[in-house]
């Protein structure tokens, strides 16, 4: 069974790294034969194509396939994936991302190819945008749907919402949660050597915050309550991990508020250093407002660290209040400072919400369980009479 992956960008993110390790895990699996299409990875965020050695994921690029609307690019890149699906012959194209999951839908349903899965690992349209776009997205996607035969959602809340948005029938969605190497996290330790290098006290309480530096992630909330934060328990620090757009206007406002003591920037990592650095944090806070099912909490999880987020899209999927961690009405800032302090002055309430967290995660999020369900997936699929 040949199966052809489209995605936008591989860029450092959570709907790429799940990409990579499905297409991974799928090339492994009898029977099928399984390549990676996307377009070129730039943008601050950075790539993730430096994981892709060795010949072990090649990948062909679609030049032409860019995340902004640019409809001469986007005719060419919808072209070069007609040919590149009539070449190819696959059985399945599975496409990834909103610019990939519409053009490439559409550029298979041109080239006759008879299974199309789109992933949908967050909303493409929605209150987050501009009445212009919001209403661009959505027609985008509504025409997409007619091609499709079966959508793969993250999270429960990415099915509703397409539903409500009247794209696709409920016997088309299947939920697959984004799996990934758990043992990373699981085995995750307070090093104190790590700290030291990050400027953070033995002592400290810090709070980790995993997410791109640009608007909707929630940056902005966090910096409003942290000086009270800070004046209440003056070991609390901050640590940002990820890199983007925003970065200058946040280390300005960090600077204005007089915390450049208590925030750190660690900037963009690879993948495989967040589990190290889930390690020195004491919590995890995600206040993002566009989020399918958020990595960044389960990975959290599954390091036992206690969460805080808020509750938009599938972000209630792995922040069950009261048991995981605390989920808070978006925009609650009040919530937000007194569950977060709270947290900071309770060891053993982080300590319980932790631990819960981590087997919550450990039963539901392996990236085993994730490529098992979607080779289950394109067997079924395959097996329905044409």
């Amino acid at each position: 069974m040949r199966v052809l992956h489209v995605i936008t960008r591989l860029i450092v993110g959570g709907a790429q790294e799940n990409t990579v390790a499905s297409v991974l895990g799928l090339r492994a699996k009898p029977g099928l034969d399984v390549v990676l299409i996307a377009g070129p990875s730039v943008g601050p965020e950075g790539a993730l194509t430096s994981t892709l050695v060795d010949g072990a994921l090649p990948v062909t690029i679609v030049p032409h396939l860019v995340r902004p609307l640019h409809p001469w690019k986007d005719c060419l890149a919808w072209r070069e994936l007609v040919r590149l699906f009539r070449a190819h012959a696959p059985h399945i194209v599975h496409t990834h991302s909103s610019k990939a999951g519409v053009l490439g839908r559409l550029a298979a349903a041109r080239a006759h190819v008879p299974i199309i899965i789109h992933t949908i690992h967050g909303p493409s349209f929605g209150p987050f945008q501009g009445r212009v776009a919001n209403s661009l997205f959505r027609t985008a996607e509504l025409c997409a749907a007619r091609v499709t035969t079966h959508f793969v959602v993250v999270a429960e809340a990415m099915k509703q919402q397409y539903l409500a948005a009247g794209i696709g029938s409920p016997d088309q969605y299947t939920t697959i949660l984004s799996g990934f190497a758990l043992a990373p996290f699981l085995a995750a330790t307070n090093d104190p050597q790590l700290r030291a290098t990050l400027g953070l006290a033995p002592d400290d309480i810090v709070i980790g915050k995993i997410a791109r530096l640009f608007k909707l992630k929630g940056h902005d909330d966090l910096l409003t309550v942290a000086p009270e934060l800070v004046r209440s328990c003056p070991r609390v620090k901050f640590l940002f991990v990820g890199d983007g757009p925003w970065r200058g206007r946040f280390e300005n406002r960090v600077r204005a508020l007089g915390l450049a003591r208590h925030v750190v920037f660690r900037g963009l990592v690879p993948p495989d250093a967040v589990p190290f650095l889930v390690g020195v944090m004491d919590l995890v806070v995600h206040l993002s407002l566009r989020e399918g099912l958020p990595r960044a909490l389960a990975q959290a999880l599954a390091g036992a660290r206690p969460v805080v987020a808020y509750d938009a899209d599938g972000a209630r999927e792995v922040c069950l209040n009261n048991e995981t961690g605390f989920l808070l009405r978006p925009g609650d800032l009040g919530g937000l400072r007194q569950r977060l302090l709270q947290l900071v002055q309770d060891p053993e309430l982080r300590e319980r919400l932790g631990r819960r967290g981590q087997q919550f995660v450990r039963q539901r999020f392996s990236v085993e369980r994730m490529v098992d369900d979607l080779y289950q997936l394109y067997l079924r699929l395959r097996s329905r009479p044409a």
